[in-house]
């Protein structure tokens, strides 16, 4: 079994660097690790002679070839994330002991079958944080294939494509031998949860928690989104934050015009920079990372608060509210 600690996305002191990697495929340093699906001469050629710029796909706006799985050292999950649509990530998990796999918000199904095809695996549960299409638009055709079962939420439970189980807030369920704790995490959608594997210290956030920023409040309350965000934060600060989109690049460009001050976060933003320059995802990122420089996390902040003209004595969902609304303006 091959497998690669957890990594974060990193640069300068203030952030954990990689655990050391035992794999077979080249990896790209200091960054994130990477694999290319032929030998290891091949890939390394391609490593020193083909910039990446986009992902495959003509819709794609980023691109890879294939990403390995990223798995926790204690644990048997591997985690594979799987580009689809323009800037969405699809993730597929296996556990190596059993041969299970689940998808979590698949948006489209040929970029789900090409990934489980390559490695021969069949789908056994497809997993959707919120009925948006852009989350649940490979549900049917891959229920269909696969005879995989469908989870979602049972405040969602009528817009959910292909619905099988029925999870709620509270609700412990095993996937394989992996205890999955679902969170209902509303704001962005009233049914929107997350899906939290404690033994992995990972969290599937969807569209609540991106990293520098939340989702949009399209059926929800600054209220809502401040109290999904802060059972998020309740959790250890190493956990990997595996979100619904690739939006770091832009999340980081507004939340420095509002914190400029924050010397974490420029040096967060300037590795995220780097990241998208080469081609490379940055996700997953960490908890202790959007604490320290996501600013739907910092609704106290005096410097986000003074940008943005939000009274010091101000609630934080009325903070929240404000910063949700300079986003959407921005």
């Amino acid at each position: 079994m091959q497998m690669i600690s957890r990594a974060t996305c990193t640069m300068g002191a203030s952030f954990p660097r990689s655990s050391k990697v035992r794999s077979e495929f080249p990896v790209w340093p200091g960054v994130r690790q990477f694999c290319f699906r032929k030998s290891l001469l091949y890939g390394f050629m391609r490593l020193l002679s083909t910039p990446l710029k986009t992902l495959r796909g003509a819709s794609r706006s980023i691109r890879v070839d294939q990403f390995c799985s990223v798995v926790n050292t204690s644990s048997s999950l591997q985690i594979e994330l799987v580009p689809c649509l323009r800037d969405n990530y699809a993730y597929l998990l296996h556990d190596v002991d059993t041969g299970t796999v689940g998808v979590v918000d698949p948006s489209e199904s040929i970029p789900i079958i090409d990934a489980l095809s390559r490695k021969n695996r069949n789908l056994t549960y497809i997993m959707n944080t919120h009925h948006h299409h852009d989350h649940t638009g490979g549900n049917a055709e891959l229920k269909a294939r696969y005879g995989a079962k469908v989870i979602g939420s049972g405040v969602d439970k009528n817009r959910i494509p292909g619905i099988d189980i029925i999870l709620n807030d509270g609700d412990k369920w095993m996937f394989a031998g992996h205890e999955v704790l679902v969170m209902e995490t509303p704001g962005h959608t009233r049914g929107h949860i997350s899906f939290y594997f404690p033994g992995s210290g990972a969290i599937f956030s969807g569209d609540t928690l991106f990293s520098l920023s939340c989702g949009k409040l399209f059926e929800g309350t600054p209220e809502e989104m401040l109290s999904s965000l802060k059972k998020i934060m309740s959790l250890p600060d190493d956990t990997s934050i595996y979100c619904g989109h690739e939006y770091t690049l832009s999340n980081s460009k507004f939340a420095l015009s509002i914190e400029p001050e924050n010397e974490e976060l420029h040096s967060y933003a300037a590795h995220v920079a780097h990241l998208r320059h080469k081609g490379l995802p940055t996700i997953p990122s960490t908890l202790k990372i959007e604490k320290a420089c996501n600013p739907f996390l910092r609704t106290s902040s005096i410097e986000i608060r003074r940008s943005l003209d939000i009274a010091d004595t101000a609630d934080d969902a009325v903070a929240l509210g404000v910063i949700r609304q300079a986003k959407d303006d921005f």
